[in-house]
């Protein structure tokens, strides 16, 4: 077994079971729905379909970093056994996390002197940031020292991509990134933005394309050219949704007739409170190892 800890935040979308079953320790976002306060713990407070249809019948929700504070209680009990950490953060283009990561990091290392915690900014979320885990679970279980671990996710996080598209705009407009014209000129035209997370780790609007069945198309499309080795592809290929379960099924479906040689099949999760309080239902997000993001 390894002599460090691989950690990251519930925001990387796995399961709770898969979680456990890689021996990857996470700590948790907070949300607020309807003026109450939960742990994003990957659906065990509120299940993802609670989550949607109350956002769904007008419910607020509201989230929240971790704080330093509790990046300390979560990584001192790691360090007093001895083990030392390698953690990686939610996107800094997304959210701050990340700075407070390294401030608790910086304060315990007075503290435990010839320990060490390794943060990385994963430039990276939801189910794409849980891909990056996996991957990193991979080489600690061959064996890989924390060092080079720590060098490889450094060199790497870019060469993993996102990409999503949404069938509902309504959290888009309430959250001020779509205007209220456009939005509504988009719900008339069936438009369903195509976006993807670029090398600052932000999601970025690449195009706004007409009906479901086109942006289904197009989002494989984008796998086609952008995944290592085209086609080819041999790596794992993991899809995260909210609320729309059969949409996220016609774009697996698809990408396996596409790519015979993926590692295993398409795997599912649900999109976590943290990433969905800001998509809403609706949205389709597709990981895969493929170019370095340049742009």
């Amino acid at each position: 077994m390894a002599e460090y800890y691989l950690s990251c935040c519930s925001t990387a979308d796995l399961s709770k079971e898969r979680f456990e079953q890689r021996n990857i320790r996470y700590i948790c976002f907070h949300f607020e729905l309807a003026g109450q306060d939960y742990l994003d713990d990957l659906g065990q407070s509120v299940p993802p379909e609670t989550l949607y249809r109350r956002m769904s019948e007008g419910a607020d929700t509201k989230t929240s970093q971790i704080t330093i504070g509790e990046y300390e209680a979560y990584f001192e009990p790691m360090l007093q056994e001895g083990k030392d950490i390698l953690h990686l953060t939610l996107s800094s283009g997304i959210s701050g996390t990340y700075n407070s990561a390294c401030i608790a990091r910086d304060e315990l290392m007075e503290k435990y002197p010839g320990r060490k915690i390794h943060i990385v900014d994963s430039l990276a979320a939801s189910s794409g940031y849980g891909l990056l885990m996996e991957t990193l679970a991979d080489m600690r279980d061959s064996g890989m020292e924390l060092d080079v671990l720590h060098g490889w996710a450094e060199e790497h996080k870019l060469m993993l991509q996102h990409w999503f598209f949404s069938t509902d705009l309504t959290f888009y407009i309430r959250g001020g990134r779509i205007s209220k014209a456009s939005g509504f000129i988009g719900t008339v035209l069936s438009i369903c933005p195509l976006l993807n997370v670029n090398f600052e780790g932000r999601l970025i609007l690449r195009e706004k394309i007409r009906t479901k069945k086109k942006v289904i198309e197009r989002i494989v499309e984008q796998m086609e050219a952008n995944a290592q080795d085209g086609t080819d592809y041999t790596g794992r290929c993991l899809i995260s949704q909210s609320a729309c379960p059969e949409d996220a099924q016609a774009v697996a479906l698809l990408i396996e007739e596409r790519f015979p040689n993926l590692k295993g099949k398409v795997e599912i999760y649900p999109i976590g409170a943290t990433i969905g309080s800001h998509t809403g239902p609706g949205t389709v997000a597709l990981f895969f190892w493929g170019k370095k993001r340049e742009n």
